[in-house]
């Protein structure tokens, strides 16, 4: 398939079941195409095989790797295009939100986020993403 006229691809790092299943079902409805990883290290793997072109990472995985650690490996990994990071936290505050734009994300949303508004950044984002394959 034309990489132009496949669906934009999301890599979903979530480590709640109901959460991730929920927002894939979403996205999925939205038009995207979703792989869901649960720990950081998953996402890392997940990430090398489906190049995504935009990640939504949640702060909080279990373990030693968070996704502000996922954000900045994501980072460092050599891309032909590297996908868009948007950090979704239930954590609150200025110094996460700083955090997680210093790891490499470049929006920040709150749970339990505004459908409206991550439709409107995956949008915002896709149209950027769809005028640079052109």
């Amino acid at each position: 398939m034309d990489r132009a006229n496949a669906p934009l691809r999301i890599l979903l790092v979530e480590d709640c079941q109901d959460t991730a299943l929920t927002t894939r079902l979403i996205l999925e409805f939205w038009g995207y195409e979703v792989k869901i990883a649960v720990t950081g290290p998953a996402a890392l793997r997940a990430a090398e095989a489906f190049q995504p072109d935009f990640a939504l990472l949640d702060i909080g995985l279990p373990g030693k790797m968070d996704g502000f650690e996922v954000a900045r490996r994501l980072r460092e990994m050599p891309w032909e295009s590297a996908p868009v990071l948007v950090a979704a936290t239930g954590f609150e505050g200025e110094a996460i939100r700083r955090r997680a734009l210093e790891a490499g994300c470049s929006h920040f949303l709150s749970k339990p986020f505004d459908l409206g508004h991550l439709r409107a950044i995956l949008s915002t984002l896709a149209a950027v993403s769809l005028t640079a394959m052109i």
